[in-house]
């Protein structure tokens, strides 16, 4: 393809991955707002784990069906059921029909997430595609620092065209969505060869019986308790549904869903290992964070869009800076160990946070966080597909996004399992601490505290100290304008409950960065997978013309045959 037609193409997944990039960071910072409207801060995992679960399920299921019919059209009928999940979710009367709505947005999301890289790989050498990463990149980065201001805005909006502001969050979806499927359907036009597979209905659904139970328990575990009838029965079903996959996957052969083949590759199989680790410490991150800055720090969405900057921050710089090396030297094999290393950092850094340390030192913290994911997330895709033959690009990009949106998922469900569990305890012991009772005796010895509105609500909770410690799993706007003396314990155990969640990502990455000196970085391949695969063909043509022919030598040989009817003239 010439450098024009590439960027036409270009032009058509950057409006798709837009779409999709731009509802990752605008719900992050509603998400307080949303959860106190529809009373249930302690429900937002459903939220987000809903909209994970079935992008991640989807993600190899249009890999391998993109394999079969083509990328564009798989890619259209993504961003449809993307556009028809946004709309429900606008109108979302209820946390648990929010979640529903989302696990229909995430089931087009999985194609918006997995796509565009399969795309990049057919059209592009592995070397040649850090050359067109920066347009990718500016459209992440834009969304990126867009999409927390604008989600903070919607929300910290009462009303826009007689509807909720922060209903905009998921309708904003549907004018962008549109003007992404008029240039998707006018620019991406690729070839694609359809070749006779058989699809394997029984990998997608023994996929859903293993993820399904094992996620739910990981977000209702500590409801039900970890032996209780319910999780043992999850862990039961998941487990079988596990082993069926395989069994499943392994009859498939190459026609399975994810064909165990990849995992023969030591690089491929190292890859997809590190991108799970590593997508539970990314969610992790950026689910917590805007909760922390909103709860703990104050600030409003729409301010906690502006403070995750030095997260993005760092994830532009590092993935431009990445990129252009890749491009130019032709290696990658630094990155995974240097990306790990400075998410290390970072969660480590944030391991020493407390209620009352200044604003800058979480945003320290996210800078090296960003500064991580940046290496990260382009170089562990490329591993992946310069692993894999042409014809398995797309399984093999999907197959890898499939595995770090499960760690991601993870990363979500067990974290906010451990951050809710937490809260009671770390409320309790602020409450025994000496400085925080000397406070509320003072706040309660007040006229004006008692008198004011704002700390009804609590002083409420102190008259019954029964609900202390679930005062946060639903509307938390009674600590908006309260007396920071009586707010005092509630923002020291959320916060002393979110370093307990910092210190278990950061063992997972300590985990992701030992096992990155044991990633074979592979040469990258100078030609794109639609290169390879004419090569491919044109030779499978040549051999079955010189079979039906009778030639005498192999086509390409070394030959020096003349002509019996010419032998004074030289062969061509």
């Amino acid at each position: 393809m010439t450098h024009r037609q590439i960027l036409f193409v270009i032009f058509g997944l950057m409006a798709g991955m837009f779409l999709s990039a731009l509802d990752q960071t605008i719900v992050g910072t509603s998400m307080r707002t949303i959860a106190d409207d529809l009373d249930g801060l302690a429900l937002q995992a459903w939220v987000t784990t809903a909209y994970l679960i079935t992008s991640t399920i989807a993600t190899p299921i249009y890999g391998k069906l993109s394999d079969i019919f083509g990328r564009r059209p798989l890619f259209i009928i993504a961003i449809v059921i993307f556009l028809i999940g946004s709309v429900a979710a606008g109108f979302a009367d209820s946390m648990y029909q929010l979640a529903i709505f989302r696990a229909l947005q995430g089931l087009g999301a999985g194609g918006l997430m997995a796509l565009p890289l399969a795309i990049m790989g057919d059209i592009l050498a592995p070397r040649e595609r850090a050359k067109y990463q920066g347009y990718f990149l500016a459209v992440f980065g834009i969304s990126s620092v867009i999409g927390p201001l604008i989600g903070g805005l919607l929300a910290g909006t009462p009303e826009i065209l007689f509807v909720t502001g922060w209903r905009w969050v998921f309708l904003i979806n549907l004018p962008i969505g549109l003007v992404a499927l008029a240039i998707v359907m006018r620019f991406l036009h690729i070839p694609h060869t359809r070749h006779a597979v058989r699809i394997d209905w029984w990998g997608a659904a023994t996929v859903v019986i293993a993820l399904v139970p094992l996620l739910l328990v990981a977000e209702k575990g500590r409801e039900w308790g970890w032996d209780s009838t319910p999780a043992i029965l999850s862990y039961v079903i998941g487990g079988l549904g596990i082993a069926a996959f395989i069994l499943s996957e392994k009859l498939m052969g190459d026609d399975a869903l994810i064909p165990l083949k990849l995992f023969k590759n030591a690089t491929f199989r190292m890859a997809t290992i590190i991108g799970v680790l590593v997508g539970f410490g990314m969610f992790g991150a950026m689910m917590t964070i805007p909760l922390y800055l909103q709860l703990v720090e104050g600030a409003t969405p729409t301010e906690s869009g502006f403070l995750m900057l030095p997260m993005i921050l760092g994830l532009m710089i590092s993935s431009i800076v990445s990129g252009q090396l890749i491009a130019r030297t032709g290696k990658y094999g630094m990155f995974p160990k240097t990306g790990t290393a400075f998410m290390v950092i970072g969660f480590f850094w944030l391991t020493f946070l407390t209620a009352d340390k200044p604003l800058i030192w979480i945003m320290i913290g996210m800078f090296f966080i960003g500064l991580g994911l940046g290496q990260l997330m382009q170089t562990l895709t490329i591993a992946s597909q310069n692993a894999v033959g042409p014809r398995d690009i797309g399984v093999a990009t999907s197959s890898s996004t499939f595995f770090r949106q499960i760690g991601g998922t993870l990363g979500v469900a067990v974290l906010f399992s451990v951050l809710f569990s937490r809260i009671p305890e770390t409320i309790a012991a602020a409450f025994s601490s000496k400085s925080v009772q000397d406070g509320i005796a003072a706040a309660t010895a007040d006229p004006e505290v008692l008198s004011d509105s704002s700390n009804t609500q609590i002083l409420g909770l102190l008259q019954d100290p029964s609900g202390l410690g679930s005062a946060l799993d639903g509307d938390t706007s009674f600590l908006n304008g309260s007396d920071p003396r009586l707010a005092a314990p509630f923002l020291e155990g959320f916060s002393n409950a979110t370093v307990t969640i910092y210190w278990v990502a950061l063992i997972v990455v300590v985990v992701a960065f030992i096992l990155s000196f044991f990633l074979k970085a592979t040469p990258l391949r100078a030609k794109s997978a639609l290169q390879e695969n004419a090569d491919n063909e044109a030779a499978l043509l040549a051999q079955n013309a010189a079979d039906t022919a009778g030639a005498l030598v192999t086509p390409g040989a070394a030959a020096d045959v003349d002509a019996p009817d010419a032998p004074d003239k030289p062969a061509n």
